[in-house]
């Protein structure tokens, strides 16, 4: 499927397609962290958007909005 570009965030919000570059890069905004941080972060708790906010949480990293 073709990337629509007028989409203001991905329809999953639960979980985040590492294989999809404008969700890796909304997710990254999103979140206050760069995209190797959050390939990192993926790496380690998965894939899951609650998982990943629980571990920047326990970083001390709250940039996004819960």
């Amino acid at each position: 499927m073709a990337e629509n570009r007028n989409d203001s965030g991905p329809r999953d919000r639960t979980n985040i397609n590492m294989n999809e570059g404008f969700e890796v890069r909304y997710w990254s905004k999103e979140l206050g962290v760069s995209l190797e941080q959050l390939k990192s972060i993926v790496q380690k708790v998965g894939t899951l958007t609650s998982d990943i906010r629980q571990e920047l949480a326990t970083r001390g990293n709250r940039p996004w909005r819960a």
